[in-house]
């Protein structure tokens, strides 16, 4: 039986993605300090990703150990020898842009367990049952959809699409990420799942894939509402790319490109903008994804639309890409780890 608050939580997210006025609180806006990992408020029920509970959840956990390579400082690293072409293969003229997209559930350490049908990477993905809620959102919803959620799980639509659903549970520092998640009158069926630990650097096995193509997690490398509202996103951004290379670099596992050519870009390529990139005068929330960018950079995780990241379709966060216009792929360099 769905507990009335998460209605509540439904309801809110639910009225703010077809428009209705919604007026913040002073707690609401004010900026949030800086994160510190610590003891995890407590959780007895599924929390949505566009709430101010996930915010204070996220706000403590440690999303992977802080010698990840997502949190890697890549502002010094050596630009690669090939830099001019691999980003001409990405298209030097065409502007940043971000997907509202993908999004999370977080749940309680007594979730019930549930089969996933796995119907087409059986052999590189994860073992269930697996902690899924009723409310677990699919990708873009709701910012994407004008469906009611469980519409949207049950694809009345036939959108399709890649369907990424994320799943945290914060408590044991475990993350759940599927690939063309499905209800079907027989229950959740996807395409891949993927178990990620939170508390190591463990990567997938070589050669297997992920949710995304490059093997690598969807959430940890996406902009949220939380860190928007600090000013600091700490981590990598994950980006797309059309053409890539039937390659993959660490932290990658995994390619999904057809050609050998070497000015395209692996899977888990790295770029960084340039650091004399001017970022006065754009909104707090462009000037922290574009800060994070200089240090942090971009992480290239699947094939898609060049130049395109990854931030949560969280109705809390306003549009950027009339700002992001301004950023062209030329503004970019790929970089090297250093030796």
């Amino acid at each position: 039986m769905i507990k009335a608050t998460f209605v509540v939580q439904t309801l809110a997210v639910a009225a703010l993605a077809v428009g209705l006025s919604v007026v913040p609180t002073a707690a609401a806006t004010k900026k949030l300090a800086k994160p510190v990992p610590g003891k995890l408020p407590r959780i007895t029920q599924p929390v949505l990703f566009s709430t101010p509970e996930s915010d204070a959840i996220l706000a403590k956990l440690q999303v992977f150990p802080a010698d990840n390579p997502y949190h890697a400082d890549v502002s010094r690293w050596p630009v690669h020898p090939s830099s001019r072409a691999l980003v001409a293969g990405m298209g030097p003229a065409k502007p940043l842009h971000h997907n509202s997209d993908m999004n999370w559930v977080l749940v309680p350490p007594n979730q019930r367990l549930v089969p996933v049908k796995i119907v087409m990477y059986p052999g590189e993905s994860d073992k269930g049952p697996f902690p899924v809620p009723d409310n677990l959102p699919i990708e873009s919803w709701p910012v994407g959809y004008k469906a009611n959620l469980d519409g949207v799980q049950r694809d009345v639509l036939q959108r399709r699409d890649d369907r990424h659903a994320v799943i945290i549970d914060p408590t044991r520092g475990l993350l759940v990420e599927f690939y063309q998640m499905l209800k079907t009158p027989g229950g959740w069926q996807c395409a891949q799942a993927s178990v990620f630990d939170l508390k190591t650097n463990k990567l997938r096995p070589d050669g297997w894939t992920s949710t995304d193509a490059a093997g690598l997690s969807v959430f940890a490398a996406t902009v949220r509402y939380d860190e928007l509202q600090r000013g600091e996103v700490d981590h990598a951004i994950r980006v797309t790319a059309r053409r890539t290379r039937k390659a993959y670099v660490a932290p990658a596992t995994h390619h999904a490109g057809h050609a050998n050519d070497p000015n395209l870009p692996r899977m888990g390529e790295r770029f960084r903008l340039r650091h004399d990139f001017p970022i006065q005068g754009l909104s707090p929330n462009a000037q922290a994804v574009l800060k994070a960018l200089k240090k942090y950079g971009l992480i290239l995780a699947d094939n898609g639309m060049d130049w395109f990241i990854s931030v949560a379709p969280d109705p809390r966060i306003p549009q950027m890409n009339a700002e992001f216009a301004k950023v062209k792929g030329a503004d970019f360099e790929a970089v090297v780890a250093p030796r």
